[in-house]
């Protein structure tokens, strides 16, 4: 079985390839990007992730002798192209949006340099894994934001592709989550993991009672107890009695969780367990979650909103050829004139203009400027080699930063204009 990721590619990349190597332009320089001519959804603000991620695909980007074996013998590509890609090795140049960074329409958060040979298969596997990525980081910020200071719980594992689940944790984590349940994501990322136990396990032994206390005996008092398998109030009760005041906490799972959540701590007040803190889950998305803003909750735990973007599980980006190079030599710019689908030629530079501290302008530029805005494009790849990487906990304080530099429009969850304009010169 092939261990690397070249074949995460659909076959249209490799027959442009083969034609080109035919037709002799494989070898011209090109320029790639990666950008969004929307926001779906009518967000107010994307956000970069999944960078790191591509990064490591970029460097086990390689044909094996039985992916070359594959493509021959089923006919998708010739003999010459077979040899071609059997010495692949990307040796060209890639800058980006760091992880964390707020993006609009138009941004170019990813340029790939190459030749067109190069980095045409890119494309697929860019695409596929910054789409993602960064559909979850949208859906997760405005969580983290119409959550304020209560923390949010990752729990979206059981609701999407086992690996696109450590992929979600990871951009959830990035975005301002606190913890996920997946375990793969804290061995891989470092994510803080968290979980205690679901109704199977109350429901496993003869009564309440015996589930807490086994639960309390092996996990100790700082545990969470899920106390809406039968009566919430009888099971705030028992898990009192158990645990007394120092209980962790409680989770309600069902019902109508502000209503629920005001009863629950009324009781867990008069029971003396004023410490003891409420967390609620039950298919809660951004705006369940501001909803729940006046109500004593202290902590959400997010599954199937997450884990699908909230509704636009891809952030509609695409991966476009913007400047080719000419029989003089000189990269010229192109892009493609479609209806409704256009793009704008000529490689990017891109810097965030501000004001005050609040952002007021994406400026795209055709040239680097000497400028006293903020220059958004780093170098991740140089001649190759991975130059760029960077920790999640870096990524993570970058998007708080630029959650404070956004304007205040930019929290808003209804529908809108982006919060910042895109302009190009």
């Amino acid at each position: 079985m092939t261990t690397g990721t070249a074949l995460l590619t659909d076959q249209y990349e490799l027959t442009m390839l083969q034609a080109a190597l035919a037709g002799g332009a494989a070898h011209r320089r090109a320029v790639f990007e990666v950008f969004a001519r929307r926001l779906p959804g009518g967000r107010r603000y994307g956000v970069v992730a999944g960078t790191g991620r591509f990064l490591d695909a970029l460097e086990d980007f390689r044909f094996e002798e039985q992916d070359i074996e594959f493509l021959c013998s089923s006919g998708i590509v010739d003999e010459p192209t077979g040899e071609f890609l059997a010495g692949y090795r990307f040796s060209g140049n890639v800058y980006g949006y760091r992880e964390g960074e707020a993006f609009f329409p138009g941004s170019p958060i990813m340029v790939v340099e190459g030749t067109f040979a190069e980095a045409v298969l890119l494309e697929t596997v860019a695409l596929s894994i910054l789409n993602h990525d960064c559909a979850i980081a949208a859906a997760a910020s405005r969580m983290t934001q119409a959550a304020g200071d209560r923390p949010l719980i990752e729990m979206g594992s059981r609701r999407t592709h086992e690996y696109a689940a450590v992929a979600a944790a990871r951009a959830a984590y990035l975005c301002g989550f606190a913890s996920t349940s997946n375990l793969m994501a804290g061995h891989l990322y470092g994510v803080p993991t968290a979980g205690t136990a679901a109704h199977a396990f109350t429901l496993l032994h003869d009564s309440e009672e015996d589930a807490f206390r086994a639960q309390i005996d092996a996990l100790g008092l700082g545990t969470t107890l899920l106390v809406d398998t039968y009566d919430v109030a009888k099971a705030v009760r028992t898990a009192v009695e158990l645990a007394g005041p120092d209980l962790g906490a409680v989770r309600i799972d069902s019902g109508d969780l502000a209503v629920v959540a005001v009863e629950v701590r009324r009781l867990l007040d008069e029971l003396g367990a004023s410490r003891t803190r409420i967390v609620v889950t039950s298919d809660l998305d951004e705006f369940a979650i501001a909803a729940l803003a006046a109500a004593p909750v202290d902590a959400y735990g997010v599954g199937t909103a997450l884990s699908t973007g909230s509704g636009h599980p891809t952030a509609s980006l695409v991966y476009k050829l913007v400047a080719r190079e000419d029989h003089t030599g000189r990269l010229q710019p192109v892009a493609k004139a479609s209806v409704g689908k256009p793009s704008v030629g000529g490689r990017k530079w891109a810097y965030r203009r501000t004001s005050g501290g609040t952002a007021t302008a994406e400026v795209v530029t055709r040239e680097p400027v000497e400028t006293e805005d903020r220059p958004l494009l780093a170098e991740l790849v140089r001649d190759g080699k991975v130059v760029g990487r960077e920790s999640l906990e870096a990524a993570r304080d970058r998007h708080r930063a630029t959650l404070a530099e956004l304007p205040l429009e930019a929290c808003s969850l209804s529908p809108g204009d982006p919060a910042v304009p895109t302009i190009f010169k």
